[in-house]
């Protein structure tokens, strides 16, 4: 996606293909940050802290660099809980990886299509087609196999720090399906506004306890960061917010399980860095439900909606 797209960001929708290409681009690029999150580069950086200093240096650089690309910023009530929410995630999910493997950081965090599921029959902000069932009951398998393990192996770890390495990535899965409902609801919305207010509110509402920290970065690290802001970040939320502006929410979180499935393979061959079988084996449970849902099957009548309405 070149930045002359960016800039543009046209406010009618696209078609769903489009909206889906847009959010597999995002889900992508996302793959890519346990490779930057778990650099070698990083390692003096204390683990306790690590995950808050990532998370603003990221969100900072990401800020900064699409805030040119801003068209059309506009005040909605929405964005307060998509910016908060989006902080909460960024934190939690950032500081997961510093205590946990990157494989099980981002399937728990994969949780996110359970609580948009959940969220969306609460508040009817989405319908529900049949199909959206096997995506998320093939990904509840899978991440409850990862949980049940995860949890008996965390109980013999040291200090709880494994306990809360799975409870920060599950938090961080709540935090996500808030921010796909929000973007969703500011579909319409200029997409690089959307995605600088999110980065620049996170940076800002981490940067006093940074500064208190007075850890800063060299500067081969700080290239690092800015690589893991624009292309890790910035950009693939432009993405995914352009996305949502023809495709639902539940579709987004479905199609953003593709990150998963990627990351531990980008981690392994960049840093060695294995994820134990049953990552492995509730990875697959999870494809298996993406390639139920979105997997051409043929002429088929349209199906109905479940009775969730907007």
């Amino acid at each position: 996606m070149n930045r002359s797209a960016v800039a543009a960001s046209p406010p009618h929708p696209h078609s769903p293909l489009v909206g889906r290409a847009y959010i597999a681009g995002a889900a992508l690029l996302w793959s890519l940050g346990g490779v930057f999150a778990k650099a070698p580069v990083f390692d003096d950086w204390p683990a306790d802290s690590r995950g808050i200093l990532l998370a603003f240096w990221r969100a900072l650089v990401a800020g900064l660099l699409l805030t040119p690309l801003v068209r059309r910023p506009r005040w909605q009530p929405a964005l307060v809980p998509m910016t908060l929410a989006f902080t909460g995630m960024n934190i939690t999910y950032l500081s997961a990886m510093s205590f946990t493997t990157a494989a099980n950081a981002i399937w728990l965090q994969c949780t996110a299509p359970v609580w948009v599921f959940v969220f969306s029959a609460l508040w009817g902000s989405d319908r529900f087609q049949r199909r959206d069932l096997l995506t998320l009951g093939w990904a509840g398998l899978g991440v409850a196999l990862i949980l049940y393990h995860e949890l008996q192996r965390s109980s013999a770890a040291p200090a709880g720090r494994a306990q809360l390495g799975v409870a920060l990535a599950l938090t961080a899965g709540v935090f996500y399906a808030i921010v796909v409902m929000a973007m969703r609801h500011l579909r319409n919305e200029d997409g690089a506004w959307l995605v600088a207010i999110c980065h620049l509110v996170a940076a800002a509402v981490m940067a006093p306890y940074v500064i208190w920290l007075q850890h800063w970065p060299s500067p081969w690290q700080f290239v690092v960061l800015a690589a893991f802001g624009l292309l890790q970040m910035g950009l693939p939320y432009w993405l995914f917010a352009r996305g949502l502006r023809s495709i639902s929410g539940q579709e987004a979180s479905g199609l953003g399980l593709i990150e998963p499935v990627l990351m531990p393979i980008w981690v392994y061959l960049a840093w060695q860095e294995e994820p134990a079988w049953w990552t492995i084996v509730g990875g697959g449970l999870i494809l298996i439900g993406l390639t139920l849902r979105y997997a051409p099957l043929g002429a088929r009548p349209p199906e109905t909606p479940l009775p969730i309405e907007d």
